[in-house]
């Protein structure tokens, strides 16, 4: 299977079969100068409001994160999507992930600003009529009011559509009276409008409803005692016959589950990109902290061990990066195209998202591990230190966790991505049948002993990533032989293949964003990019070929195995290159710079 070049638009998870070139990829050093800007006004609103009064915040103090929330509209972050007719500032959608990334470094802040500007304004946007858009949208830009997002029960969590939450319809019709139970809810201690879920008479799907707090018949249960981000208001709420106006139905009956599918998708890549900025924060105090720790009278910055830690971690956070705005433009772009062919905004918004819902999955379970990682390596660095609360890892850890949890578990994510290759497959929006099955006849053919022009950058890396969208082809659509409808019950093998999904298109958007950079600075000045990305790649190969092995385990016997464990081994060759001197070199770049400087 010979990947085709990229001569139109690219859809959702076509990057397994079609080759990208990497004049096509955003990369964020592209970023313009207002958006460079606001990304400066938010790192400096962390800088200032945040970081001198984290105990505070962290200890729940009564007003500071709403006092907080309303500083940020102030400075216009909160509006950052939304049109300027309701007083947002109206940039694109990769401007607001470039938001979410340094609002990442402001901990427990991150979770109550996600919480209001995505899931919480987002579906008004989206999915309101005129007239409750006008209403509360301008309130929520500027922080005077602030939201929350009622979906999960007791019951329903990553299964959001088996709540039990009831709207019963009043005998004079005007008001819906809601009663259940919400719980996990983030900025329910002081917000002023929930977007609530529940189920209409015997209806199988969800209705969301605009309700607001001074609505008789809410309960809010105290805060939430919890591991990490303790410093964002969490509580259950009851609803008792709560009575909500029809005009505030949001969109559509039955529409809810639709509304929160979309809604996720964007808070889902929200997320993945929402962690970079606590990364490098991470990293700069775990690089500080080595340089000044003496061991056997030298800075532990000096020793091999740990600068292997500090490269890795600088080398998984440009990934997240490479990997996150590639597809945020992806979104802009299906967006813009879906604008000019004559699609309403507001819905070519959603459209857009929804088109790349593959790598939301992908970005937010990569970049929340990227983080669990990086908040790991930095307590390491700390030693003892790193388990002392007088330190900053202690937080960074707890607040870490959470990560993989929110915006549907990193496992449901996982068999989610599969899931919609699949579906779009079958289908005939996405065609990766035809590419598995040249795969599978290749298994049974001389293999090629052309080798790429080493001379060219990256020739040989871009050989390995074919070889390996071919190793995933190969397992993937043998699974699906195998099991046909039957691989929605195998959910160990479809976490094998997201596993290798998520790997291919981290190290290819890490490539084709250093081959851009170099074609705009120069091979020189690009050197420590260069190694992260052959190092990045390296270590994907072998994950994938773990991956892959354990899969065709579950499901091939005999001569078969034999011959799919053979193409692995040959879909997933690689030279060795020294890690330690590719490594060592980007470390020395951050040791010098006391910083992540990529």
């Amino acid at each position: 299977m010979e990947a085709t070049h990229q001569t139109s638009a690219l859809k959702g998870g076509e990057f397994l079969i079609r080759e990208t070139e990497a004049n096509t990829v955003f990369i964020p050093e592209e970023f313009n100068e207002e958006q460079q800007m606001m990304a400066q006004a938010t790192a400096d609103f962390v800088e200032k409001e945040i970081d001198p009064n984290v105990e505070r915040m962290d200890s729940l103090e009564d007003g500071f994160m709403r006092a907080l929330v309303e500083k940020a509209g102030e400075l216009g972050l909160l509006g950052v999507s939304v049109p300027e007719e309701y007083g947002g500032l109206g940039m694109n959608f990769n401007t607001s992930m470039l938001i979410a990334d340094y609002i990442s470094a402001a901990g427990s802040f991150s979770t109550a600003y996600g919480a209001h500007t995505g899931i919480g304004t987002l579906p008004i946007l989206y999915y309101g009529d005129e007239a409750q858009k006008s209403n509360y949208l301008p309130k929520l830009v500027t922080g005077e009011w602030v939201a929350a997002y009622a979906l999960t029960e007791p019951e329903a969590g990553s299964d959001a559509n088996s709540g039990k939450t009831k709207a019963v319809l009043n005998e004079a019709g005007t008001h819906y009276l809601i009663t259940g139970q919400k719980m996990w809810i983030s900025n329910a201690g002081f917000a002023d409008l929930f977007i609530v879920f529940a189920k209409i008479e015997n209806d199988k799907k969800l209705t969301a409803f605009l309700v607001e707090r001074t609505y008789e018949g809410i309960t809010i249960n105290d805060e939430e005692k919890k591991l990490g981000i303790k410093g964002s208001s969490t509580c259950q709420i009851f609803f008792n016959e709560c009575p909500v106006p029809v005009e505030n139905m949001l969109s559509e009956r039955q529409n809810g589950f639709k509304i929160a599918v979309n809604i996720l998708n964007i808070g889902r890549i929200k997320l993945g990109v929402g962690v970079i900025g606590s990364c490098k924060k991470i990293l700069k105090y775990a690089t500080e902290y080595a340089i000044e720790r003496k061991q056997f009278n030298t800075s532990i910055a000096n020793f091999g061990a740990i600068k292997r830690k500090i490269a890795q971690m600088a080398t998984k956070i440009y990934a997240t990066e490479s990997a996150s705005y590639r597809a945020g433009q992806n979104i802009d772009d299906k967006i813009d195209d879906l604008i000019k062919n004559g699609m309403p905004e507001a819905q070519a918004k959603l459209k857009g998202v929804e088109q790349f819902a593959i790598e939301c999955a992908i970005i937010k379970i990569l970049g929340s591990e990227i983080l669990d990682f990086v908040a790991d390596e930095g307590v390491q660095i700390y030693g003892g230190m790193g388990f002392s609360e007088e330190a900053p890892m202690a937080r960074a850890y707890r607040d870490a966790r959470i990560t993989r949890i929110y915006e549907g578990t990193n496992e449901i994510n996982r068999m989610l991505l599969v899931g919609m290759i699949i579906k779009r497959a079958m289908k005939g929006e996405l065609n990766v049948m035809e590419p598995a099955m040249a795969v599978a006849k290749e298994l049974m053919g001389i293999p090629s002993f052309e080798t790429p022009d080493a001379s060219v950058l990256f020739a040989v890396e871009k050989q390995v990533l074919k070889n390996l969208k071919k190793a995933i082809l190969m397992v993937a659509g043998r699974a699906v032989q195998v099991f046909q409808m039957g691989l929605n019950d195998q959910q160990e093998i479809l976490m094998n293949i997201a596993d290798m999904i998520i790997e291919v298109y981290t190290a290819e958007s890490t490539l084709l964003r250093t081959e851009k950079l170099v074609s705009i600075r120069g091979k020189e000045a690009c050197q420590n990019q260069i190694n992260m990305a052959k190092v990045y790649l390296y270590e994907a190969t072998d994950k994938l070929n773990s991956a892959g092995r354990e899969a065709i385990a579950c499901f091939a016997k005999g001569d078969e195995q034999k011959v799919m464990l053979l193409g692995m081994k040959r879909f997933t060759k690689i030279d060795p290159i020294n890690l330690r001197d590719a490594r060592r070199a980007v470390a020395d770049a951050v040791i010098e710079k006391g910083e992540y400087l990529f």
